[in-house]
């Protein structure tokens, strides 16, 4: 407790002030303590005279810079400048990149805020890289690609083109050459790259180089030209609108057997999109499918008219009007001897797996389905057009499909020189009463040549009435001008189909290679007539493009479509019963809408409801037979279910097509409401179209919900 006592008393007393003297005696005896400990303490490691040697060194400089010598540094200087700009001469003279290295730093610094996409000018070059390997970090590698993103972005002079390429000019004709061999070609590319791949020579470049960004770095070794756009083309056509019986009570169109149209969409739905509106023809769609329907029991009548009327699925105050008509099937025995021309385009834009590869498969298919009798002759044309087989017998099958295993891809398309020399062929060898007709196969592009479309439709026009038909095969995608492939078969008096799979090769030209080859009538047209006491307003489904004049029906050198042995035809309209409340069109203020016409006052016409009239030619005549039938409620049925199976199934066809067409009539009725309809009516399936039909149905119906 006395010690705690004094304790506390010593910390309550003010400390004395410090003597100056005092501090400066105990500094100097600390001093000379010190000397005198360093000069008795012992010799450090390794060196017997007391310092380190490294102390030299510092013994020596620290004066120098304590005194600001600085003739080291100058001396310094004057040896790296020299050298610095010998290198800088020698790396620019060598066209090789020189790195800012101060922004280089200032770039890296700065890669994590995102910087919105430039226009980037793309170096002429061939973009070969080697994948880089022992990288000593990831990371420096994306900084170093953003840095030189990032400066090429800074030096771009010019927006880059919509289509480029990584080749010039020279280089892309060399490619796109394909008489010389698309592989010859590709080879010699590769052979003028640059030694070092990634860096081109200087004399290449008029303006400062950029780095065009890639998101996916190119392959070793691999050369990258930019795809091109598909260039399709198709019949433009607005759809068929909704008439008035009072002021057009008359619809006239052209026969179309074609089939072209469901194979494309059937390609676009499989490959993952919903086909282009105007690629679909829904007529087409609907004569893809084979029909039971009754046909006519002799030759002397090709046809057989089939009507029924039943409630419309999609819109419960209209009706449909299904008009089907079939042909007259040949006996095998009874067919004529076929004298066929395969005319091949084998240009360049044919060098694809779905195009002439296919296309061989498929001849192959129906020469194997040729008489013994029957004629092939095979003229191919790219730029030039070749015989590559004259008229041989299908006795001979070893030698026609030598001469079709043969064929190569190369040059540009002219078809006109191939056309001309097809059909001398075809004359050539021309079998009077038999079937003459040239087979075109290609992938539509038709785009050189000396003569213009107006050219090729006139010569096919010329040689049909000669005797010699032509059908039309497309094949593969991107250049497809099925336009074009239209009006040649029509002009041609034959028909055009699309060949996508060897299947459907199979059911084009081997099971149905009778409808195919050998027609039963030639420029077959139909006319509908509504009685307007019955019928407010029609619409005819599909057929846009086969649509004719009100007098072309009895003009028999106006062209219309043809069918062949045992083929379908089938036309639907949606029709508007006179007072429903569906009716789109207001009556005539100044009309004569209470005045029946003439032909309808008659109480044995009054209570039809239409009358389908059909032309027709046999094949090698000029004069047209007329066949008629008249639609009663006796054709009508009460419900849909109550229609016959085809008829149901044809329909759910004609609502598909128009859905995939975005016709505006059918935008409430779903796609799994049309999968119903078909599904129901599905029947027989043979070959099962039928159940590829409703798989296409469910695709549609989840790429339209993207």
């Amino acid at each position: 407790m006395t010690v705690d006592k004094e304790l506390e008393k010593l910390s309550r007393l003010t400390p004395p002030a410090a003597d100056p003297e005092a501090r400066a005696r105990a500094l100097a005896a600390a001093m000379q303590a010190f000397d005198t400990a360093e000069n008795n303490a012992p010799a450090p490691q390794g060196n017997a005279k007391g310092w380190r040697q490294s102390s030299i060194i510092n013994w020596i400089w620290s004066p120098a810079m304590n005194k600001k010598f600085l003739a080291g540094s100058a001396l310094a200087t004057l040896l790296v400048i020299p050298v610095a700009g010998y290198l800088t001469f020698e790396l620019s003279r060598g066209g090789l990149p020189i790195v800012d290295q101060e922004k280089l730093a200032g770039n890296v610094s700065q890669n994590s805020a995102p910087k919105p996409a430039e226009p980037a000018t793309v170096a002429p070059q061939l973009s070969e890289a080697p994948a880089e390997e022992n990288r000593p970090a990831q990371s420096s590698a994306t900084d170093s690609a953003q840095v030189l993103q990032d400066k090429g972005q800074q030096t771009a002079a010019k927006p880059v083109a919509p289509q480029t390429s990584e080749f010039d000019a020279g280089e892309i004709a060399t490619l796109t050459n394909k008489s010389e061999g698309s592989a010859a070609a590709l080879g010699a590319a590769k052979r003028a790259a640059p030694a070092a791949p990634g860096i081109a020579s200087q004399q290449q470049f008029a303006e400062p180089m950029a780095v065009a960004p890639s998101p996916v770095p190119p392959g070793e070794g691999r050369v990258q030209i930019q795809v091109e756009a598909d260039r399709e083309r198709f019949a433009n056509a607005a759809a068929n609108p909704i008439k008035s019986v009072a002021t057009d009570p008359v619809s006239t169109f052209s026969a179309d057997v074609d089939s072209a149209s469901y194979s494309f969409v059937r390609r676009s739905l499989t490959g993952g999109a919903l086909p282009d509106p105007q690629s679909v023809r829904v007529e087409e769609m609907i004569n893809y499918f084979p029909y039971d329907w009754p046909g006519p029991d002799k030759a002397d009548q090709p046809f057989k008219a089939t009507v029924t009327v039943m409630p419309t699925p999609w819109n419960h105050d209209t009706e449909l009007l299904h008009v089907a008509i079939k042909g007259y099937d040949i006996a095998p025995a009874t067919v004529p001897h076929a004298n066929l021309v395969f005319l091949i385009d084998v240009s360049g834009s044919m060098d694809e797996p779905d195009k002439l590869p296919l296309l061989k498969s498929a001849f192959r298919l129906l020469v194997n389905r040729l008489k013994p009798d029957d004629t092939v002759s095979i003229v191919t044309y790219a730029g030039n057009a070749g015989t590559v087989l004259e008229p041989t017998r299908v006795t001979e099958k070893s030698k026609i499909l030598s001469a079709i295993d043969k064929l190569e891809p190369g040059g540009s398309t002219g078809g006109a020189e191939g056309i001309a020399a097809a059909y001398d062929l075809a004359k050539q060898a021309f079998v009077k009463d038999g079937v003459n007709r040239v087979m075109l196969a290609t992938d539509g592009d038709f785009n050189v040549g000396p003569s213009s479309d107006e050219d090729l439709k006139r010569i096919i026009e010329e040689k049909r009435k000669d005797g010699t038909f032509l059908t039309v095969l497309g094949f593969g995608r991107g250049n497809l001008n099925d336009s074009l492939m239209q009006a040649l078969a029509q002009n041609g008096n034959g028909s055009a189909a699309y060949i996508d799979t060897l299947a459907e090769a199979q059911k084009t030209l081997v099971e149905e290679a009778g409808s195919t080859l050998f027609p039963i009538a030639k420029d077959v047209k139909f006319e509908v007539e509504f009685n307007p006491e019955r019928i407010a307003e029609y619409r005819l489904i599909g057929y846009e493009t086969r649509a004719l004049n009100r007098e072309d029906f009895n003009n028999d050198r106006v062209d219309a479509g043809d069918i062949g042995s045992g083929h379908s035809v089938t036309a639907i309209y949606e029709i508007t019963p006179k007072g429903s409340p569906a009716v789109m069109n207001d009556d005539l203020r100044y009309g004569t809408a209470d005045k029946a016409p003439a032909a309808t006052s008659d109480k044995a016409h009054g209570g039809e409801l239409a009358f389908v009239k059909m032309r027709y030619k046999r094949p090698g005549e000029d004069k047209s037979a007329l066949i008629t039938t008249p639609v009663a409620d006796s054709n009508t049925v009460a419900t849909i279910d109550a229609a016959p199976q085809d008829v149901r199934f044809s329909v759910a066809v004609a609502a598909f097509g128009q859905k995939l067409s975005r016709i505006a009539a059918v935008d409430a009725y779903s796609y799994q409401a049309v999968a119903d309809l078909a599904a129901a009516s599905r029947g027989t399936d043979t070959f099962g179209y039928r159940s590829d039909f409703l798989g296409l149905i469910r695709l549609a119906d989840g790429l339209s919900q993207r």
